[in-house]
């Protein structure tokens, strides 16, 4: 009987169906500890944070909301104030105005619509002033535990470009590319491992591919 042939060796050239169980392997192991990392106590909390995230650290929302979810409790609150108080609470997290007016229409439609409280579907929240399928992922894992797709954020986005995962640039279209390659009980947790990984190594100008652990599976590896 002839010996078998060793496995070939899984390289970037190799289809991102059979790189990725071992990229998010390898990536899991590399971020153990990855979650999301707005603090919030409650839906609407997750839910303003997240669209104060747009354009801006987590850490200055981090720093804003430690105030503001102590002024503004419920929807009707954000309601309640003159437009200018809000956007004075949120101007440090930039392009305050915007934001202003996505977080009192969505909390208007919460408060006429949902009876005050957050909705917990996909449907409903992307209804809401301000909220694309990014958010609503983010709100519906975090705040309800319910795992719908994966958010392609900033880092999501280079990512499942770099790596192969899509070739899109639009992230309703990377997100559906994504969900062909992951498995669905890792939609949610390997979305900040993704994100980790991005913030930590594969950054925007200058990733660090020499201590990449998955170098050897990026079709974008310098090395």
């Amino acid at each position: 009987m002839s010996a078998r042939k060793p496995a070939k060796a899984l390289g970037r050239d190799a289809p991102i169906q059979e790189r990725a169980p071992e990229i998010i392997r390898i990536l899991s192991e590399a971020h153990p500890d990855a979650k999301v990392a707005l603090n919030f106590s409650n839906p609407l909390e997750m839910l303003v944070a997240t669209i104060l995230s747009a354009q801006c650290t987590d850490e200055k929302v981090n720093e804003v909301t430690a105030t503001l979810f102590a002024k503004y409790r419920t929807a009707e609150d954000y309601l309640k104030v003159p437009e200018d108080e809000l956007k004075a609470d949120i101007k440090p997290t930039g392009f305050y105005n915007q934001k202003a007016t996505s977080i009192r229409e969505a909390c208007r439609r919460i408060v006429e619509v949902y009876g005050g409280r957050v909705p917990d579907t996909m449907e409903d929240l992307i209804t809401l002033r301000g909220v694309a399928r990014k958010t609503a992922n983010i709100v519906l894992g975090n705040a309800f535990g319910k795992v719908e797709g994966i958010a392609v954020d900033t880092h999501v986005k280079r990512l499942a470009n770099r790596l192969g995962f899509s070739q899109e640039s639009d992230p309703d279209k990377i997100e559906r590319d994504l969900m062909r390659s992951i498995p669905r009980e890792r939609w949610f947790d390997f979305t900040y491992v993704l994100i980790d990984h991005g913030r930590a190594v594969c950054t925007a100008r200058k990733p660090k591919c020499e201590i990449c652990p998955v170098n050897h599976l990026c079709p974008s590896s310098l090395v």
